[in-house]
């Protein structure tokens, strides 16, 4: 999970792989994080909205199938590698009504754009709120974390994962727009395509060619 929140950061907006690889975040959410029963990508600006269940959520509306569960079954969104996903028309709203809490994280690729919002449901209060402090400690480094208390149970290893993961990718995000800040000072066209060119014609990542930069332009 905190491997795919970093590659998407350090990805170009419009490869083809990006809408498989947001859904592989939402089903790794639902995978290895205990609270989390589901986990909805919504894209920016369209609104369209993928949903990953937890495998005994999955299992539960196949065993209550035609049995009136209120949580309709799946329909699988992509095909080959992309992880089962589900067409959930409407998710939000339906889920407040069954009574789940929700938490939010902006989710950004390589022009540092927000690509894309991942919204975490659960039932319980608590392990939600020390999974939205999580969050809110990876974008603001001077919140404690791990939460602090001695009565706390110990952390759920995929909060922990998705925390530190997404502090890296927010460093990644970072490294990249303040290479672009330096190429838009250099003057010539447009930064984020000037840093693209530059990546592809290297052979690498665009972090690595904006960590490049970034050396070059604090070292001159």
């Amino acid at each position: 999970m905190a491997e795919a929140l970093v590659t998407l950061a350090e990805t170009p907006d419009d490869v083809p792989g990006i809408a498989p690889h947001l859904r592989g975040i939402a089903q790794l959410t639902v995978d290895r994080i205990a609270a989390v029963d589901y986990a909805a990508v919504t894209t920016a600006p369209d609104g369209s909205c993928a949903v990953a269940a937890s495998g005994e959520l999955v299992t539960a509306v196949e065993d209550a199938s035609g049995a009136g569960d209120p949580v309709p079954p799946p329909r699988a969104a992509g095909s080959g590698d992309a992880p089962p996903t589900m067409t959930w028309p409407g998710f939000p709203q339906d889920a407040a009504g069954m009574g789940l809490r929700s938490v939010s994280m902006p989710l950004y690729a390589g022009s540092g754009a927000r690509i894309a919002t991942l919204q975490l449901y659960g039932r319980d209060a608590a392990e939600m709120s020390v999974l939205s402090a999580a969050i809110q400690a990876a974008e603001n480094p001077d919140l404690p974390w791990p939460p602090e208390g001695d009565d706390r149970q110990p952390l759920d290893a995929g909060v922990e994962e998705l925390a530190v993961g997404y502090a890296e990718a927010l460093s990644v995000r970072a490294t990249i727009q303040l290479a672009l800040t330096l190429l838009e000072r250099s003057g010539g066209p447009g930064a984020y395509p000037r840093l693209r060119l530059r990546a592809a014609e290297d052979g690498v990542l665009l972090l690595t060619a904006a960590t490049t930069i970034v050396s070059r332009g604090l070292g001159g």
